[in-house]
């Protein structure tokens, strides 16, 4: 199978040298990777341009600079890529972060799960952060992280692309709703890729990305019973208690503050049948492993 990649890419010159090294060094390259600079100012287009000489299946896309720093630019920046591959001829189209480091047969080792199974519509893998990654007993194989996300062509196409929501959740739209639209998504554990900022706090300190993560729970549609539980299960991580006590804020803020939902119903509906029966099925397996006098 083949595939083509898009990055978009606002001033990552820290990182991103490592990720265009990590594709260099691929088994299996893509057929065109666009690298969409966000309207960088930190020389990372720079450190792009040495590498375009030599090879030529990587490009380089400038957009104009903006003061704002929000979700739906990079959807914007990603967008501006595929209108570069769309008519192309693949069978798999990639969103690739600009400061991720992955192994040599990473790609292939994705794609491969593309051939063997038609119904597999997302795929990617963990990322790692200090060594460690999302405790899988709470965080569902089904998602694909947004750091790297694989679709088979016919379902991007069908979702629709990615959604520009300025308050982030671009990727778990993209995901969830190709889930809903009947494919399979999933992230296959056997494999990690590195990621090298932390996510969530590109502009924030880790209170207020817990406090900015409870307000997105809310208006991507999440159910307050899940969100409730996902808070307490947060408290016992750094930073201890706070963290998952702004986690749970930032969720009531937004039911009280009425923010406003850019998701459709169905959509909403379908999200809270999956955390409700996730939710049952933690509570069953904890009920299983409690000891019995």
């Amino acid at each position: 199978m083949n595939y083509v990649l898009i990055t978009p890419a606002r001033n990552e010159a820290e990182f991103i040298e490592g990720t265009i090294k990590s594709m260099i060094a691929q088994t299996c390259l893509p057929i065109n990777w666009i690298i969409v600079s966000d309207g960088s100012t930190d020389g990372t287009d720079d450190i792009v341009k040495k590498y375009l000489p030599k090879y030529l299946w990587i490009e380089l896309v400038r957009m104009p600079e903006r003061q704002e720093r929000h979700f739906a630019g990079k959807v914007m920046a990603f967008n501006a890529g595929y209108e570069m591959v769309k008519n192309l001829s693949y069978d798999v189209i990639g969103n690739l972060d600009a400061d991720l480091s992955f192994e040599k047969d990473y790609f292939e080792f994705l794609l491969a799960k593309f051939a063997q199974n038609p119904e597999l519509g997302v795929a990617g893998t963990p990322f790692l952060e200090d060594g460690k990654h999302y405790d899988f007993r709470f965080a569902s194989t089904d998602h694909v992280s947004g750091a790297c996300q694989l679709f088979r062509k016919k379902c991007f196409e069908e979702i629709g692309g990615y959604v520009p929501i300025k308050g982030g959740g671009i990727d778990w739209t993209a995901v969830t709703t190709a889930r809903m639209r009947g494919w399979i998504t999933r992230t296959f554990v056997e494999k990690t890729c590195n990621h090298h900022r932390k996510i969530g706090t590109g502009d924030n300190n880790p209170l207020t990305a817990s406090f900015k993560y409870g307000q997105k729970n809310y208006f991507l549609g999440g159910h307050p019973l899940w969100h409730l539980s996902r808070s307490v299960f947060q408290m016992k991580n750094k930073p201890y208690i706070i963290g998952g006590l702004l986690l749970l804020w930032g969720y009531i803020w937004a039911s009280i503050s009425r923010m406003e939902r850019p998701i459709s119903k169905e959509l909403m509906t379908f999200y809270r049948a999956e955390q409700m029966q996730r939710l049952k099925d933690i509570f069953r397996k904890a009920l299983k492993l409690a000891p019995t006098k």
